[in-house]
């Protein structure tokens, strides 16, 4: 996380310690909200569809931050839901089916998450993808959202066991720890497989680590 987190993290801490859940949620969507739809683009590779995974997200926020127990940050739990919304929505089963509560009940909210939506997608729609970014359109979806959370998003292999499991709290500590393992493992694996096709392609000198 960026030297900055713990600072945001505690302001939208001491927001929700207040009720103030508006203020809360507004913050985290400005905050996390560019990267997270950045997360959701590598996923599904569509805006549009990145977008609807995003406002999806953002209802599930705005649903279960009152809830939020802080047992992890709060982005490692956002990252979470947005992985959680993306494969629901590839799965077919959200296409306008909205859960909890909508955001209709909150428009402050609501602006904030269409601003950061259309904002960021504006971003992404006219920048021009770099040669080793490619590479990963080649990888398998898991792969792909493996390799954003630990080389873009600088998460920790436990905080990252914690995104990809569908339940973390059937997840005891030990088992985390196993999963935290077998992705580090993993991601070994990817990033090897990357370096050699990067150098095959010349993006790369040979002997590079």
């Amino acid at each position: 996380m960026a030297s900055s987190g713990p600072r945001i993290e505690s302001t939208i801490r001491a927001a929700c310690a207040s009720g103030d859940f508006v203020a809360a949620a507004s913050e985290t969507l400005r905050r996390y909200g560019p990267e997270l739809l950045g997360f959701l683009l590598c996923f599904h590779r569509d805006h549009d569809e990145a977008g609807e995974a995003f406002s999806v997200f953002s209802e599930r926020l705005w649903a279960t931050l009152p809830g939020f127990r802080w047992e992890c940050s709060l982005r490692t739990w956002c990252y979470h839901l947005a992985r959680n919304a993306a494969v629901d929505l590839r799965r077919g089963e959200l296409r306008r089916r909205r859960g909890h509560l909508g955001l209709s009940s909150a428009p402050e909210v609501l602006a904030v998450a269409r601003k950061t939506r259309t904002e960021t997608l504006s971003i992404f729609r006219t920048e021009k993808r770099a040669a080793l970014e490619s590479l990963r359109d080649e990888l398998s979806e898991q792969d792909r959202t493996l390799l954003v959370l630990r080389v873009d998003r600088d998460l920790g292999w436990r905080e990252i066991a914690l995104v990809l499991t569908e339940v973390p709290s059937a997840m005891d500590e030990a088992a985390l720890v196993r999963e935290a393992a077998r992705l580090r493992k993993r991601f070994q694996l990817v990033k090897d497989r990357l370096r050699s096709r990067a150098r095959e392609r010349g993006l790369l000198p040979r002997g590079t680590e």
